[in-house]
């Protein structure tokens, strides 16, 4: 299971997600260009100490991550495809996520292999992107028994 993020624009949104990849120990596909340098002081914020643990790949764009993808991509969106709860998840699964201000252009929205949205409550048009991948993470997990195995303290 991996997640990749589509050109991202808040430094917060990607550290966060950073800190829960690591905590779940999943791969993140950076797709550039992001809204921030990856150096971004909200990043590190965001990610604190976790988001060093996290295995992240960064591509130069679209074309140099779909080139490296040996997924089914899945992509979470706003506009149709499957609810959540209705979706089937593979291990080897990627959750794409678009841009937090744009999606993804419409030529990824048609590359993906599976469309699937969050149902909302009616009148709502969207979750925050940290908080959805988190959603859409633990969904996937779940059916995939990706979780990871609990660790005394």
């Amino acid at each position: 299971m991996r997640i990749a993020l589509h050109q991202p624009e808040i430094a917060g949104n990607v550290g966060t997600i950073l800190r829960m990849a690591a905590c779940f120990g999943v791969a993140v596909d950076l797709i550039e260009p992001m809204g921030f340098a990856f150096s971004d002081r909200a990043l590190a914020r965001a990610g604190m100490d976790y988001a060093r643990a996290a295995e992240v790949e960064r591509h130069a764009d679209w074309t140099a991550f779909e080139a490296r993808a040996s997924g089914r991509l899945v992509l979470m969106t706003t506009s149709g495809g499957v609810r959540l709860d209705a979706a089937t998840f593979h291990r080897g699964d990627i959750l794409l996520f678009g841009s937090e201000g744009s999606g993804v252009p419409p030529a990824v929205h048609d590359r993906a292999d599976l469309r699937v949205r969050i149902p909302l409550a009616a009148g709502m048009r969207s979750l925050n992107l940290a908080v959805a991948c988190g959603i859409a993470l633990g969904e996937a997990l779940r059916q995939t028994g990706g979780w990871p195995a609990d660790v005394s303290t």
